[in-house]
């Protein structure tokens, strides 16, 4: 029977930028870590990464709005506009950004082209 959420994750091709990617730019916390994993949290939200022993990581489709098969983590933020200026110098790279009637949201990839997605709904 499943009992509830375990974890999120992606796949990393380095371990320690990717640690410092998520730290700087979205605020996470480093709970474990070895080689081949990482578990980040934020609330109750764990985040893994896991390594890929430095093999590229295929992209996705995706376009401003997320990825266009598989999941998009999305991520509440209370500023999205200081958390982009956070992303961005953390080398995150920016998809697109609405500021819609329902909510200002911002879709970017981290420094592995993962796509992830800030929302601030309204």
């Amino acid at each position: 029977m499943i009992k509830g959420y375990c974890d999120f994750y992606y796949n990393v091709r380095n371990m320690d930028d990717s640690v410092k990617f998520f730290e700087s730019a979205l605020g996470l916390k480093k709970q474990h870590g070895d080689v081949y994993w990482t578990t980040m949290v934020l609330g109750n939200l764990q985040l893994g990464l896991h390594w890929t022993e430095g093999e590229e990581i295929p992209p996705t489709i995706r376009d401003e709005h997320g990825q266009l098969s598989g999941g998009t983590l999305t991520l509440f933020s209370d500023n999205i506009s200081e958390d982009r200026f956070k992303i961005e110098n953390s080398g995150g790279k920016i998809l697109g950004e609405d500021d819609a009637p329902w909510g200002h949201m911002l879709v970017f990839e981290d420094i592995d082209g993962n796509v992830l997605k800030l929302m601030n709904p309204k």
